[in-house]
């Protein structure tokens, strides 16, 4: 092998130059995203059969569309929320489906029950993925135009112009209003002339036409004939012909007004107080999101010129600044790794040719990595980059110790540094000798990514990211460690470096002496090996009853959406009144720096009234106080200042990985019974008893109240012996209320409605309703009054059931104190609850989806140790190796709760992930230590372990101040992965003292207990 490799040494390096640059280049072309592209397995329909009481809803739409959605292969469970005349069903799979197949699957069984449901139902099926929420968001005001150019200007110029930049999905545009016609009919002079509403909507109808009656050829050419008469403005319109007669003409200028108006809408949308138009960006799935953000920036630059004068266009959200500001402080991280652990080299080495070796490895074995990553399909998100920066320790810690074994055998063979022409050096033959090791060693830290590809839910689809990129790194860490390594110092070293090198200087020598000296006393008196052992378990184990247990890590994103709802049944205007006072709490905080508002809206859709809706509030890069702070200070002033607004908090990723998993709060407490009435008191019951609960906010008891409601209910006798039927009074009534749009005048680039509607005075108070003038088919007047009884009906709740049992659901969020403990409290509180017969408990929310993941991440972690132990094994072939390796390994775990408990860290996913890597980071170490090794005999141990405690010691100083920077949570991205960074350091700090006294004098005890018992037994 040696002589292969300098037959071929000038090629591999070549290699190592062409995988470099090919990393480099990938790494221009790899898309760049916050999170993993994640194929979250949902689907959700929504429904709307205009406006029906909340009962009949249920029976007649979401009863039929819940059964149709359950027999879709694949569905795991289904949840609904039912609301006047609306329906909002969410479909689960199987993590992993199809979920194409599946979203068609699912409006095919739509379809099928679509006749059956009311007339007019329609309804719309989506994909539950990272792109409903938008990754751009621009808010446009002016103090010159009104709101229907401001919205023409953002849907008909603004908006194609975005979406023709690569990777854009789609462009959302709220706010603003829409012009239309509008045709005030007034029911007395039609009566007075005999006609009718019908009359008048066919008139517009054909008065208004434009269409192909034939063709013609002549001459050569082919022509098209049109017969056209189309509308084009106000006069236009007041000069159609309703009737004809001796008497003259009856024009619609004669019974009605028409005017310019705007579409009626009920919803609200501002931008720091003022009215605003808001134009969401979404994009394609696996897009680049900041190069999205670039592009469109790009363009509002050169674009600027056709802005129309007075429009101020500003960004309310960008979600490439929390991917540029996480993916900066993770790469700033593996830089400050990177360079700690070069300044410890030059500390234990003092050569700045190793460090040079070591410097030139370092970034080559990561860009390597990077086309490893592009090839399998990966993005540079939080994940992918956390990993790297994991890995640094590890990358510096395979070549370290080549070079530092390569520089002990120069010293005892220096003569044969230069052998004679075409022989191996003894700086390759000493490489060759780690072959083994160093394979056994990579091996042991790239099998427990194994279990990780089993992993389902959120955990599996983000850390399996994790994984790749550190296993990634470690494979050809492996790799450049074996082949390059070696031929860089064949190349650079000479025999006065490693004269320098192996000089170890006063105080190693004086610690290495001291070391040597306290293991030989170990290796001699047992009983203290009991005592270490001991007090590590009883550490570890009290450690692990005070970490408590979380889901993911906590990151400040920059901003938070703030949802707020209102009394049931609070009209428009007054929820904007209540909501004025929130803005001007909002503008005297000096951390916000902007804020966009949705009345009537939500970012991520839904079923929404007009007492509800969101901010999105953005913070200040450089602020006084950390975004939980600002949360929790807003949170409080609303409910001071603004009784009767009910408002939820939390940041954008973290509510969008909660609706995607349909389960946003971390407390849910959904009960289930048949009883509507007896779940909604027992569901109040349950809040009340868990909002005692320190550090559990914001309880909501999960019965949301729609507003109340004016019944009229038609008499079929009456209304037939006036000569209609309910159907035609309900129809006269929608277009004499709401309107009804007729037909539509083509202006430029949109469609203008042309709405017939009666004067508000007639019905906008309950009294007139009663004398609203309703016309018969035989021209005859009568009021309301006459046909239909008018009363008022109080609120309704919305119904809510989950693989159709009836079910409320009460939610809270949890701040400043660990899931697992509160959600402890909170079941001993509910225990005691007396629950009717046929009502039963369960816990939802993110904290199943938590228990769920911790469940697979133990059983990953016990697969992670059964794989290493079939590795030493195969190593080996000796059980009293492996037994004092794999206890060794299981100690240091003992001491991550440690690290997590001294530095106030949850028990989450990534130090989870970090606990996994402690086995193999401990086994690798530990393999190292018994390539020294030739038996069991206390001299050889003791001579072993001083060969060892360099090596040990640099190495594990390397890694815990490369991941230092991670551990310390500068930035966004470095706060994801903190944990993960602090549960390695903890398993590192344990690893020193463990190796190199515990794991020796465990294996000689072990080996005497062997030698006893083959002694003893008989032969």
């Amino acid at each position: 092998m040696g002589a292969w490799l300098l037959q071929h040494r000038r090629s591999l390096l070549f290699l190592l130059f062409v995988l470099v640059v090919a990393g480099l280049l990938s790494a221009t072309k790899m898309p760049v995203a916050l999170f993993p592209n994640v194929v979250f397995p949902r689907i959700v329909v929504s429904a709307d059969a205009g406006n029906m009481p909340i009962p009949q809803t249920e029976i007649d739409v979401t009863r039929p569309l819940e059964q149709a959605l359950r027999a879709v292969p694949g569905v795991q469970h289904i949840r609904s929320t039912t609301a006047r005349g609306a329906t909002e069903v969410s479909v689960q799979f199987a993590w992993g489906s199809n979920m194409t197949e599946a979203l068609l699957q699912a409006e095919s069984a739509v379809n099928k029950v679509l006749p059956a449901l009311p007339p007019g139902t329609s309804f719309r099926a989506r994909r539950m993925d990272p792109t409903v929420f938008p990754v751009l968001g621009l808010s446009l005001t002016s103090d010159r135009l009104d709101a229907v150019a401001l919205r023409r200007y953002a849907e008909y110029d603004l908006r194609p112009l975005l979406l023709a930049i690569h990777g854009v999905a789609q462009v959302d545009v709220q706010g603003g209003e829409r012009e239309e016609y509008q045709v005030v009919v007034d029911p007395m002079r039609l009566q007075s002339y005999g006609l009718t509403l019908a009359a008048v909507e066919k008139a517009l109808g054909k008065g208004n036409i434009i269409t192909a009656v034939g063709r013609l050829q002549r001459h050569y050419r082919l022509y098209q004939i049109l017969s056209e008469s189309p509308l084009k403005n106000v006069q236009d319109i007041e000069h159609i012909v309703l009737k004809t007669g001796t008497a003259g003409v009856v024009d619609l200028a004669d019974v009605a007004q028409i005017q310019v108006g705007t579409a009626p809408q009920w919803t609200t949308v501002t931008a720091n107080g003022k009215n605003a138009v808001l134009v969401n960006i979404k994009q394609q799935m696996g897009a680049n999101t900041v190069a999205i953000d670039h592009a469109i920036r790009s363009l509002l630059r050169q674009d600027a010129s056709r802005i129309p004068p007075g429009v101020k266009l500003s960004v309310w959200y960008d979600q490439s600044q929390l991917i540029t500001a996480a993916a900066s402080s993770v790469r700033d991280a593996i830089f400050i790794g990177a360079a700690l652990a070069a300044l410890v080299l030059l500390v234990f080495l003092r050569n700045l040719r190793l460090t040079f070796i070591v410097a030139l490895v370092l970034p080559s074995v990561l860009l390597a990595s990077v086309l490893v990553l592009y090839v399998l399909h990966q993005s540079f998100n939080i994940m992918t980059l956390g990993g790297m920066a994991a890995a640094v320790g590890l990358v510096v810690d395979d070549a370290v110790v080549m070079l530092e074994h390569i520089m002990r055998r120069l010293t005892q063979k220096p003569d044969e540094l230069a052998p004679l022409e075409g022989e191996p050096s003894t700086i390759l033959r000493s490489a060759l000798e780690m072959s083994k090791p160093l394979a056994g060693s990579s091996a042991a830290t790239i099998i427990i990514f194994l279990p990780l590809a089993f992993l389902s839910g959120v955990t599996g689809a983000f850390f399996q990211a994790l994984a790749i990129s550190i296993a990634a790194a470690l494979l050809v860490s492996f790799l450049v460690a074996y082949l390059a390594v070696p031929l860089l110092a064949d190349l650079f070293l000479r025999p006065q470096d490693a004269e320098k090198a192996e000089h170890e200087g006063r105080f190693l020598s004086w610690f290495s002496a001291w070391y040597g000296h306290h293991l030989e006393k170990l290796l001699q008196r047992p009983l203290f090996l009991s005592g270490i052992v001991l007090a590590f378990l009883i550490l570890g184990g009290w450690s692990y009853t005070q970490v408590g247990s979380g889901f993911m890590p906590a990151m400040d994103e920059g901003g938070f959406v703030l949802d707020y709802t209102a009394a049931p049944g609070t009209s428009l205007a007054e929820t904007d009144r209540l909501l004025d006072q929130v803005q001007q709490i909002l503008a005297k905080n000096r951390d916000v720096a902007s804020y966009s508002r949705r009345t009537g809206l939500q970012l991520g859709g839904g079923i929404t009234e007009a007492n509800t809706g969101d901010f999105f509030i953005r913070l200040k890069t450089r602020r006084q106080h950390s975004i939980w702070q600002v949360m929790q200070s807003v949170r409080q002033q609303i409910h001071d200042q603004v009784p009767g607004l009910r408002v939820e908090t939390g940041q954008l990723m973290e509510d969008l990985i909660g609706d995607l998993t349909a389960v946003p709060q971390p407390i849910e407490i959904k009960v289930f019974g048949a009883n509507d009435q007896i779940l909604q008191k027992l569901a109040r019951q349950v809040a009340a008893q868990i909002s005692q609960v320190p550090g559990v906010v914001e309880v909501f008891d999960g019965i949301t109240i729609a507003g109340d409601a004016v019944d009229i209910h038609v008499d079929p006798v009456k209304a037939a012996l006036a000569g209609m039927t309910p159907a035609e009074v309900t129809s006269q009534l929608h277009t004499l209320m709401e309107g009804r749009v007729v037909s539509r005048i083509p202006q430029g680039q949109e469609m203008i409605g042309v709405r017939i509607r009666a004067p508000r005075g007639q019905w906008n108070a309950i009294r007139r309703l009663r004398q609203l003038p309703i016309i018969a088919p035989d021209g005859h007047y009568l009021a309301l009054g006459q046909v239909a009884e008018i009363r008022m009906q109080s609120g309704q709740a919305e119904l809510n059931s989950e693989n159709l049992k009836p079910m409320v659901a009460v939610t809270a969020r949890i701040e400043g104190r660990a899931m697992s403990t509160v959600m402890g409290e909170v079941k001993g509180r509910l225990a005691h609850l007396q629950l009717p017969h046929g009502v039963y408990l369960q816990y939802g929310g993110l904290y199943r989806e938590q228990q769920q993941s911790m469940r697979e991440l133990a059983l990953v972690l016990l697969a992670a140790i059964l794989l290493v132990t079939v590795l030493l094994l195969f190593l080996y072939e000796r059980f009293t190796v492996v037994l004092s390796i794999l206890a060794t390994s299981l100690l240091a775990l003992g001491s991550v709760f440690v690290g997590l408990w001294l530095t106030g860290t949850e028990r989450n996913l990534t130090a989870m992930i970090g606990m996994t890597m402690i086995v193999g980071i401990v086994t690798e170490t530990a393999i190292f230590f018994f390539a020294e090794t030739r038996s069991a005999e206390p001299h050889e141990l003791v001579r072993a372990g001083k060969a060892r405690l360099r090596p040990v010691l640099m190495t594990a100083i390397i890694a815990i101040l490369a991941l230092l920077p991670l551990a310390l949570g500068l930035g966004a991205g470095a706060q994801m992965q903190a944990p993960l960074a602090i549960a390695i350091i903890s398993g590192l700090l344990a690893e020193i003292p463990l190796v190199l006294l515990v794991m020796p004098a465990l294996y000689a005890w072990l080996e005497r207990v062997l030698q006893k018992g083959s002694v003893r037994a008989p032969h």
